[in-house]
């Protein structure tokens, strides 16, 4: 098996955490450079990574990838309130990105237009239901769910997106998870 994509993609790393101790190749793309954008082109006309191949059998997006992933290794699906758990990270990391590239193409006053408040008013809901269900203890498992709710912690951090102490039980659960061996192996820093 190998998983395409870039470093400090917080979807691409969920896959690879989620492959910890699974033999796997990960081939980084620099998504933005020529080269990348080629590969991209080749391989998944969505443009997006990660993309998993397995033999004959590509896999477009993290959701998809962690699907086939569940059923190949035989592990526990996640049930409807896994999933609903998963589009919120997910929603919010969706919203994450947005406004890095709107950052990144230098769209003055991003934040103020309708592509910027509806992005901001997604995350702030969100953040506030995941630190609730964080603060019940609903991640305390080291799963599917818990291992993309942290990328996508670390990712924000790490792009200056988000200040997330100011969620304590987020905070407190990025501090816990942030010395775990594979976590650190994909540390994108």
């Amino acid at each position: 098996m190998k998983v395409l994509g870039s470093l400090p993609s917080p979807f691409a790393r969920r896959i690879r955490l989620y492959l910890d101790g699974v033999e796997h190749e990960f081939a980084e793309l620099n998504v933005l450079g020529p080269e990348g954008r080629r590969e991209m082109k080749r391989i998944s006309p969505v443009m997006k990574v990660p993309v998993l191949v397995d033999g004959d059998t590509t896999i477009m997006d993290s959701r998809q990838i962690y699907n086939y992933l569940t059923e190949k290794l035989g592990r526990e699906k996640l049930d409807w309130d896994g999933q609903n758990t998963l589009t919120l990270i997910d929603g919010a990391n969706d919203s994450f990105v947005i406004l890095l590239l709107l950052k990144r193409s230098e769209v003055e006053d991003a934040e103020k237009r309708v592509i910027g408040k509806l992005q901001r008013e997604r995350i702030e809901l969100t953040m506030d239901a995941l630190e609730q269900m964080c603060a019940e203890g609903k991640f305390d498992q080291w799963d599917y769910r818990s291992i993309s709710l942290f990328c996508m912690l670390d990712w924000i951090e790490f792009r200056e997106l988000y200040r997330v102490e100011d969620k304590p039980a987020l905070h407190a659960f990025w501090q816990r998870n942030k010395t775990r061996p594979g976590v650190e192996l994909t540390d994108p820093r």
